[in-house]
C-alpha cells in the first residue's frame, strides 16, 4: 500500500489526506479487536435486545472520541443510531456525506454461543462477520479519522439501522431523512470477493397473497366448493410467467399453505411471493401486473388479497458512477485496483439512490459466504479499504 506522505504538500486537502490514512494505517489491531466485539453479539434483526446491545457498544466507543451521537429508542426494533460530524458550514449548503451500515444479522440468537468469532491468519470467521460487522467497524474507524482532522465544509453523518435483513421495515423511513440532501451516500455492505465495490443492485419486494375460497367435502359435494388452492395454483402459473431474464425481473413464489384435509375443497391458501427488479420503471410496472393477477377471480367464489410486507428500490448503476469515479481514483493513489459490480441482492443503498443521491455500495471489508456458517471478512482489507472511503469523503470537500 503506497503512503500519502510523499504526497503532502502546503495544499491543506493533500494534508488533511495524508493525515487520515497515516492515523487509519495504525489501526489495524484495533479495527480487529473491535470486529470481534461486534460478532461476539447476538444481533438477529427480531432481536431488539442484541442489536441494542450492539448499539450500546457503539455509542461507548464513539462518546468516548468525542463524537455527538443521536439515538432514537424504538419500540419494537433495534434503536436507530446517527452520529454527526458537523464541519465548519463553509459548503454546508451542497448538502452532507453520509455513511450507513445495519446492525442486524440473519442468525438466530443463541449463535454466537457455539458458533462467535474466531480467525486463522488474515482471515476472520463468525456470524455477521462480513455482513456487515465489519463495515460497521470500518464506518466508525473513518468517522474517527475525520474527527482528527480540521473541521471539513460539510457535515459527515454515519447511520447505524436495525432490520435491513428484513427489509428495513422501521429503518427506511431513518434512511430517508438522514440522506434528504445529502452529496453522496457510501454503504459500508461487504465488498466483493474480487475486491470490488457495488455500483448497483437490483431492487426487490415481498408479498404476501391470502385467497379464501367456499369449504365442502370434496366426494359429497365437490361442485359446492370453491378451491382457494386451485384459485391460487393459477395466479402462481401467471405471477411466474412475469419473469424476464434478459430485462433483469424475476418471480419467484417460495412459500405456499393451504387447506384443511385432503377430502376437503380447501377454503383458504397463501403465498409468499419474492420479485425482483433492475430499475424503478421495471417495478412500477411489475407491482401492477402482480396487483392484475391476485385480483382475478381465477375461480367462482373465490377472493385475494396482496399484501406487501417488505420492500428495497432498486440501485441504478447511473446513480453511482460519478461516486465512483471519486472513489477508484483515491484507491488507485493508495495503491489499489478496484471495479464496480453489479449484484442481484437487494440493500438500503437503493433506498437512497432512488432519491436521486449518488450512491456507493460495498464500500466495507472485502468479505463473501455472507448468510452461512462459512461467512468470513478478508482483515488485511480493513486498513486500505477503510483510507478509500475517507479520501474519498475528502475529496468531496473539494469538488471540480
Amino acid at each position: 500500500m503506497a503512503s500519502l506522505n510523499n504526497m503532502a504538500s502546503p495544499n491543506n486537502r493533500e494534508t488533511m489526506m495524508a493525515t487520515a490514512c497515516d492515523w487509519l494505517a495504525g489501526r489495524q489491531a484495533e479495527m480487529v479487536e473491535c470486529l470481534e466485539t461486534l460478532v461476539n453479539i447476538d444481533s438477529n434483526s427480531y432481536d431488539k435486545a442484541g442489536t441494542d446491545r450492539v448499539a450500546d457498544v457503539i455509542v461507548d466507543w464513539l462518546e468516548a472520541d468525542g463524537i455527538e451521537i443521536l439515538r432514537t429508542p424504538r419500540p419494537d426494533a433495534g434503536d436507530i443510531l446517527e452520529a454527526r460530524l458537523d464541519g465548519d458550514g463553509r459548503d454546508a449548503g451542497n448538502g452532507h456525506v453520509l455513511m450507513m451500515g445495519h446492525r442486524d444479522t440473519v442468525f438466530p440468537t443463541g449463535t454466537v454461543a457455539t458458533r462467535g468469532y474466531t480467525r486463522d491468519g488474515d482471515t476472520a470467521f463468525g456470524p455477521g462477520v462480513a455482513d456487515m460487522k465489519s463495515g460497521l467497524v470500518l464506518n466508525i474507524f473513518v468517522l474517527r479519522a475525520l474527527k482528527r482532522l480540521a473541521p471539513l465544509p460539510f457535515p459527515v453523518r454515519v447511520l447505524f439501522t436495525a432490520d435491513e435483513e428484513i427489509g428495513s421495515r422501521d429503518g427506511t423511513a431513518f434512511i430517508r431523512q438522514a440522506a434528504s440532501g445529502a452529496r453522496a451516500v457510501l454503504n459500508a455492505e461487504p465488498g466483493r470477493i474480487s475486491g470490488n465495490v457495488v455500483t448497483g443492485r437490483k431492487g426487490g419486494a415481498a408479498f404476501l397473497i391470502e385467497v379464501t375460497g367456499r369449504a365442502a367435502h370434496s366426494g359429497v359435494s365437490h361442485a359446492d366448493g370453491a378451491s382457494a388452492i386451485e384459485a391460487l395454483a393459477r395466479k402462481i402459473v401467471k405471477l411466474h410467467a412475469l419473469t424476464d431474464y434478459v430485462a433483469g425481473v424475476t418471480t419467484n413464489v417460495g412459500l405456499i399453505e393451504g387447506g384443511v384435509s385432503r377430502n376437503t375443497v380447501a377454503p383458504s391458501a397463501s403465498a409468499q411471493l419474492d420479485t425482483r427488479f433492475v430499475t424503478n420503471a421495471q417495478r412500477e410496472a411489475l407491482l401492477a401486473d402482480i396487483e392484475a393477477i391476485v385480483a382475478e377471480e381465477d375461480v367462482v367464489g373465490t377472493r385475494a388479497t396482496l399484501t406487501q410486507t417488505s420492500g428495497f428500490l432498486p440501485m441504478e448503476p447511473a446513480m453511482s458512477d460519478a461516486l465512483f469515479a471519486r472513489y477508484r481514483a483515491q484507491a488507485a493513489r493508495l495503491g489499489f485496483e478496484v471495479d464496480g459490480e453489479f449484484t442481484g441482492g437487494c440493500s438500503d443503498a437503493g433506498t437512497t439512490a432512488s432519491l436521486g443521491i449518488p450512491t456507493l455500495c460495498g464500500t466495507g471489508p472485502v468479505g463473501a459466504k455472507m448468510h452461512t456458517e462459512a461467512e468470513y471478512c478478508r482483515l488485511e482489507t480493513f486498513v486500505p479499504r477503510a483510507q478509500a472511503v475517507a479520501l474519498t469523503i475528502l475529496d468531496l470537500a473539494h469538488q471540480d
